[in-house]
């Protein structure tokens, strides 16, 4: 329930402030309002910086994947306490977690030993995109990940994938093994006849050039925030 006080942050008593709250009793005390209200430090006339982190909660559901996805101007539009500084700090600091959780900044430490490895891999490059992106993950004979590249980007159902193009930097990087992954800004992580006929192209390709396509992943955010994925390997699908 959002607050109807109008006490300011300063007003508030010393174990109700965020950042002292924070300070006090460590990061897990908070509320995901209070730390979004540290994050954008004030609020507007009438609504302190809480209420203000509260009432964009209420309005994404209470879904911190829903705001993620949020654009700035958005943001800036529907709340008269968030400008650009603010809606930039929000938007950052979503981001930073997504990246934080998917481990996506060292690729040299990373082993994709199952399908669940390489969707926490993947799925802070693009689960929250508005678009398809299209990417491949370049691994070595323990399954290690060497790199990851994006091979393409498109629209709401669909991008296109040159082979020539994702096997060249397999080539390039020496990875005996691939996986690849894509996000579906719908929601519904189920692949469509585009995707079982891609898989099977890559499939066959990399078995020409002595590359195994180890799997297909499906990222998405279902109807209710929540982050899933559809792994090839795991459904039977890769051969």
């Amino acid at each position: 329930m959002i607050e109807k006080t109008n006490l300011t942050i300063p007003d508030l008593s010393e174990d109700n402030k965020p950042r002292e709250k924070l300070l006090k009793n460590g990061k897990k005390s908070l509320s995901d309002a209070e730390l979004i209200a540290i994050i954008i430090g004030s609020g507007q006339q009438g609504q302190n910086a809480i209420q203000l982190a509260q009432q964009m909660l209420k309005d994404y559901e209470h879904s911190l994947s829903r705001l993620s996805r949020a654009e700035a101007t958005e943001l800036i539009r529907n709340y008269k306490g968030i400008e650009k500084a603010k809606a930039a700090k929000i938007i950052a600091a979503l981001e930073l977690g997504y990246r934080l959780g998917s481990n996506i900044d060292n690729d040299k430490s990373i082993y994709a030993k199952n399908s669940m490895d390489l969707y926490k891999y993947v799925s802070g490059k693009i689960i929250d995109q508005p678009y398809e992106e299209f990417w491949a993950i370049y691994l070595n004979v323990r399954n290690k990940i060497i790199s990851s590249q994006q091979i393409s980007s498109g629209g709401i159902t669909d991008t296109p994938v040159d082979l020539r193009h994702l096997f060249k930097y397999a080539l390039e990087h020496n990875a005996v093994r691939i996986a690849v992954a894509h996000n579906h800004p719908t929601g519904d992580t189920k692949p469509s006849s585009m995707d079982n006929k891609l898989t099977y192209k890559l499939h066959e390709a990399g078995k020409l050039m002595n590359i195994e396509l180890i799997d297909h992943i499906i990222v998405g955010i279902d109807g209710s925030g929540q982050q899933t994925y559809y792994s090839y390997h795991d459904n039977g699908n890769i051969l």
